[in-house]
């Protein structure tokens, strides 16, 4: 159970989510593979490899070494993409592919953590231009990711500038904690993988998510709570029975929603005065 809302003459705080496999179901990147073919980015032979690596991923096979082939695997097949297009494809199949797999439990903790005003920030090793549009759709404040190199053509280069892996998220987080303000002390962190141990043990409430085995030995070995997400759910689908939190937008647009209403029944009533009159 999270607790009460945050005093704001506090130091901030904020919770961190790993994405793939805590927050969503799925490898957010190789998630896409089908969307990059359909967009003649990969050919049939990197969507059969990519859906291999997708069921190791989810198998919780994937151990170091086996991440570090797949990334290098992936910057060498992304080498030449239009990031320009790499980006319309997301936006266009976003919700299609990334919405039927978010767990109903993160939505639900990512809710409860801004209600009690903490930031929200999602740490991810998967890149920017898949990470950040799911991160708008989750509602984050923030999101850290894999940066690659895009040359002056605006093709990725198939070099990394930036690589959010293991110690490099857990750097990012103190990084963050810095400019923000964050009282670490007082922060949260989710996520599935022991390469996130550095993530987690930066903050006070470290959380492991359907944690692989080693994952399950450290957390069990230090005590942390270890999380149970199972329900993939459309955000849609879970609206009626969760409000998202208050942004000053939609709080615009309830008031003008409300002032629409208040004038309809004013109108009503006046109107309904005159006929029975």
């Amino acid at each position: 159970m999270l607790k009460d809302v945050e005093n704001h003459s506090m130091p901030r705080t904020a919770a961190f989510f790993d994405l793939d496999k805590t927050v969503i179901a799925k490898s957010s990147t190789l998630t896409f593979s089908k969307s990059f073919y359909q967009g003649g980015l990969i050919n049939r032979r990197a969507v059969l490899r990519t859906a291999y690596s997708q069921f190791v991923f989810l198998a919780g096979g994937a151990d170091h070494d086996q991440m570090e082939r797949m990334r290098k695997y992936l910057s060498a097949l992304c080498r030449g993409w239009n990031v320009q297009q790499v980006k319309e494809i997301v936006a266009e199949t976003l919700h299609d592919l990334i919405d039927p797999i978010i767990y109903d439990e993160a939505a639900t903790l990512i809710e409860q953590h801004h209600t009690a005003g903490r930031d929200v920030v999602i740490v991810s090793t998967s890149g920017a231009e898949v990470v950040e549009p799911i991160g708008e759709l989750l509602g984050a404040d923030r999101v850290v990711a894999t940066r690659m190199v895009v040359g002056d053509d605006g093709c990725f280069t198939g070099e990394v500038e930036y690589y959010a892996y293991g110690p490099t998220k857990a750097e990012a987080v103190r990084e963050l904690a810095e400019s923000e303000g964050y009282d670490l002390t007082r922060c949260y962190a989710y996520s599935d993988s022991v390469t996130d141990v550095p993530m987690l043990e930066s903050v006070g409430h470290p959380h492991a998510v359907n944690p692989d085995r080693a994952l399950r030995r450290e957390a069990l070995a230090r005590e942390w709570p270890i999380l149970d997400f199972h329900r993939p759910v459309r955000l849609k689908q879970r609206l009626p029975a969760f409000s998202v939190p208050p942004r000053p937008a939609l709080v615009a647009a309830a008031a003008i929603g409300a002032a629409a209403a208040t004038a309809g029944l004013v109108w009503y009533a006046s109107r309904r005065r005159t006929t029975v009159a």
